[in-house]
This record gives C-alpha cells, structure tokens and sequence, in this order.
C-alpha cells in the first residue's frame, strides 16, 4: 500500500506537485495520468526515492521512503538504463547481483513472449525492442510494487498490444502496479483506477468503471475534457 499526504514539491517557483493526497492498495493496476509538466515524473522519481526534498508524508507498506522501500519497486524509467554494449546475459547477470527478487526463469520466459535474443546487444536493437527488453527485466522481478513510466511510448500499436499483454500476463494481484501514460485510449481496458494530475494537482482519483458509469464517457474523454485536449 502506497499512503501520500499532502506531498508538495516546488521547483524555484514552479509548484511541481501542490498538496497530493491519495492512497492505492495492492490488487490494481492504476493510471497516472496527466499532460507534460503536470507532476507525473516529479511524484514518480520521489515514490522511487530519487527525490529526497519534499513537503509531506509518504508511506509505502508502512515504512518511510528509503532502502527497504527502494527494494520492494521495480521501476521502468522513461529512457534505458542497461549500457547500449550489453545484452541479454550481461544484463541478467547485472540484475541477479542487485536484486533478491530476480527471477531468471521468467526473464527467459519474458523473452521467449516479446521475441528478444539474449544474445542480441542493445545497440543493435530498434526502439521498440529496447521497450521490450527493459521490461522485461522490470517484470522479472517479484516485486510487491511496479512502477511503469511510459512502457508504451514510441512504439507501434502491434508492439502496444504486446507489451499491455505482457504487463497483465505478468501482474501478481497481490501487487500494485503504477503506469504512467499520455496514450490513453490504447490502455485504458486494463486500469482498475486512475489518478488525474494538473499542474502539480490531483484533480481526480476514483475507479475506473465507477468514473465511466458516472459520466458516460472513456477514460480518454474524460482526460480530454479536464485538460480540454
């Protein structure tokens, strides 16, 4: 369980989150929705403990960010973090030293889903399949929560489908996973609940299918009416 109250961070004088509050349980996928600039990364980077100086309180399963929180998130930033010399074997071993959860039966079996070679070094790889293989070793991890920064960004929609498949194929429901996206409309099927941020505000968080039978609109309608998109 992740518990965020009254979570401000400014940056000069921009305000990047202004007051968030919310609470998300294990047991659901969740949207982190919202335009550039309107907090997403900044509530991103502190959940993952690499922002340190906020305003507010949070609490993962209990405990205050820091080592053991680091430990219990398996996060997928937006740009790559394996060398652009390593591949598949480089990369898992890298990921067997650093991670206690690391599960190299299903890394193989990720791979073997989202047709990547262990052998295949990531220069060599397109976008998409870089998409690919950075998540996959995210997935691996048995993880209590999941932090996915746009898993779907610059790909094309056959790689799209393949890769919300594999996050749902992969998603323990004793978990909590966070995505973070701009492309709604292709996504939204698998969300349980989103959170909606404006300019460093929370400007909605409710379950999805409450929010479709209450305004008789998607999730894409809805963000676009709020951000008048």
């Amino acid at each position: 369980m992740i518990e965020v109250k009254n979570v401000s961070k400014r940056y000069k004088n921009t305000n990047a989150l202004d007051n968030v509050s919310f609470t998300l349980h294990a047991g659901q996928i969740v949207g982190l929705l919202g335009p550039n600039g309107s907090g997403k990364t900044t509530l991103i980077k502190i959940l993952n403990g690499l922002l340190r100086d906020f305003d507010g309180e949070i609490k993962i399963d209990g405990k205050d960010i820091g080592v053991e929180t680091k430990a219990m998130i398996s996060y997928l930033p937006d740009v790559n973090f394996f060398g652009e010399w390593m591949d598949g074997d480089h990369a898992r071993d890298l990921f067997k030293d650093m991670y206690p959860d690391f599960d190299e039966q299903r890394l193989f079996d990720l791979f073997n889903k989202l047709k990547l070679d262990p052998k295949q070094k990531l220069k060599t790889m397109s976008k998409g399949m870089k998409e690919r293989f950075h998540l996959a070793f995210v997935m691996a991890r048995k993880a209590h929560i999941y932090i996915l920064d746009e898993p779907i960004g610059g790909v094309d929609p056959a790689a799209r489908e393949l890769i919300l498949n594999t996050i749902l194929d992969n998603y323990n429901p004793d978990s909590l996973v966070i995505l973070s996206t701009h492309i709604i409309s292709e996504i939204e099927q698998i969300f349980d609940s989103v959170l909606f941020l404006k300019e460093g505000q929370l400007v909605l968080n409710d379950q999805v299918e409450e929010l479709r039978t209450k305004h008789q609109k998607s999730i894409d309608e809805l963000f676009k009416e709020v951000f008048k998109c």
